[in-house]
């Protein structure tokens, strides 16, 4: 999982200052830590997908679909 630095929001950086613990000890804490915040980070947004021009003009507009027509009233 490379992002080339633009994880949003940055990722922190991860170190054990303990001198009490071993070379091991410290990797399987740093590991858990970092295990924990890919399982609980955001889903990556995904892209949205373009408008097209004439939808977008549409909507602008308040252009609706078809009208709704009622059939003319009877006389007589």
């Amino acid at each position: 999982m490379a992002t080339n630095g633009k994880r949003r929001p940055p990722r922190p950086r991860i170190e054990l200052v303990t001198p009490a613990s071993s070379p091991e000890e410290a990797a399987a804490v740093t590991a858990a830590i970092e295990q924990f915040l890919a399982d609980t980070a955001l889903a990556p947004q995904t892209e949205r997908t373009a408008m097209p021009a004439w939808q977008r003009a549409g909507l602008h507009e308040g252009v609706g679909g078809c009208p709704v027509v009622a059939p003319p009233a009877r006389t007589g």
